[in-house]
């Protein structure tokens, strides 16, 4: 039940059908997701829906139709997924029954069938190698991306999916290979951002033409648009799995990854929406969801059917297992050329509708063109025209 809100708009709860609590905490955070409930609210998703794929389209068209009910019921009342769970262990058998599952691997899965049943690759075309060495790591990782986006291209991979460089170079040569790979997540901790590889581990140097010590660095290539940070709080052990409970600082906002970034002028800053926590041990925990809701910008916990608000100093946790950021816009304002013409920001006078608008950088030249630009109080864009400026007397 909704506690303290009168608007249920995505602040629904989900019952628990039995050990469900890891999918329920999955579901809030996708539908905090803003893209993707928009995806979702405006059936988008249909003029995508792949019929070549194994599952058919029944699994996209129930998580849709579980997003729109959060978002659209007149009612607080807890929602049950059961249709959805139907969906989801049909196309991954392992989510059958009732036991406690790890929410994160069923973000993987749910997010490889959603994907695959809004491929708007119908027919993949037949993988062959490539031989792009002699070429710059630039050129090399965009003709790795568009080889990945000839098979696997959706309106999921649009939001969730970056691409990853691992360099490896020689300690006896110095020689550098790269290898581009696209991922879906990141499990935290990487093995750091560069390590070395020896022992069993030495790869074969193609300069040397033998087994060598060398160091390992991993940068991003592409950052996606939904930036999702795995916690790696269990680990395998030969008795039994055991769990990390160490408190991490994570940023809320401003999270700046440009120093990992293969090009530093590129735009890595993000910004925390959605927590996924696991709290207890791994013989008995539960699941929960902290989601900062898109529409209204506060902080809720989701608790299977029961959502509460909350303040955005509790979002830190020791609990906290899966981070799910935003990537931030870029700076929107610039002074850039377009054919002859010079086109500066420039702002005129107030045109009402509650909307200001105040001048901003040079001021126009007689007779050129200028971008015109209507902001709001604070300061975020809204539309914009072209307009010409008059001779000036």
């Amino acid at each position: 039940h909704l506690q303290n809100s009168k608007s249920p708009q995505g602040l629904v709860g989900l019952r628990n059908l039995g050990n469900t609590c890891f999918m329920n905490s999955i579901l809030q955070c996708l539908s905090n997701t803003r893209d993707l409930r928009d995806y979702c609210l405006h059936s988008s998703h249909r003029r995508d829906l792949n019929s070549n794929s194994r599952t058919h389209t029944t699994l996209m068209e129930e998580f849709a139709k579980l997003i729109q009910t959060l978002w659209t019921s007149s009612s607080s009342e807890a929602v049950s997924p059961s249709e959805f769970k139907t969906q989801i262990q049909k196309y991954a058998p392992r989510f059958v029954g009732y036991n406690q599952q790890d929410a994160q691997e069923f973000l993987r899965f749910l997010l490889d069938g959603l994907h695959n049943e809004v491929n708007r690759i119908t027919v993949r075309p037949r993988a062959h190698a490539e031989d792009w060495d002699h070429l710059a790591d630039d050129e090399k990782g965009k003709k790795m991306w568009n080889k990945y986006l000839e098979r696997e291209d959706s309106r999921v991979v649009d939001l969730f999916v970056g691409q990853l460089k691992s360099t490896l170079t020689c300690s006896e040569c110095g020689y550098c290979s790269t290898v581009f790979d696209p991922f879906w997540d990141l499990s935290l901790p990487i093995a750091k951002k560069s390590r070395g590889c020896d022992g069993d581990e030495k790869p074969t140097c193609h300069r040397c033409k033998a087994r060598r010590k060398c160091t390992k660095k991993f940068t991003i290539q592409k950052f996606p648009r939904i930036l999702v940070l795995h916690l790696k709080r269990f680990s395998e052990a030969r008795v039994r799995t055991s769990k990390l409970s160490t408190f991490v600082n994570f940023p809320l906002k401003d999270l700046d990854l440009r120093e990992f970034a293969s090009d530093n002028s590129v735009n890595a800053v993000y910004n925390l929406y959605a927590v996924s926590n696991h709290s207890g041990t791994t013989l008995g925990g539960h699941y929960t969801a902290y989601c900062r809701n898109p529409t209204l910008g506060e902080w809720y916990s989701f608790n299977d059917s029961r959502v509460t608000p909350m303040s955005s100093s509790q979002v830190r946790s020791s609990d906290a297992y899966v981070l799910f950021y935003e990537l931030s816009p870029p700076p929107r304002f610039y002074s850039f050329f377009v054919g002859l013409f010079e086109i500066t920001p420039y702002f005129p006078p107030n045109r009402g509708c509650g909307w200001s608008a105040e001048p901003r950088g040079c001021p126009p030249r007689a007779g050129s063109w200028s971008l015109f630009f209507l902001i709001s109080s604070c300061g975020c864009y809204r539309t914009a025209v072209n307009e010409r400026i008059p001779n000036l007397k």
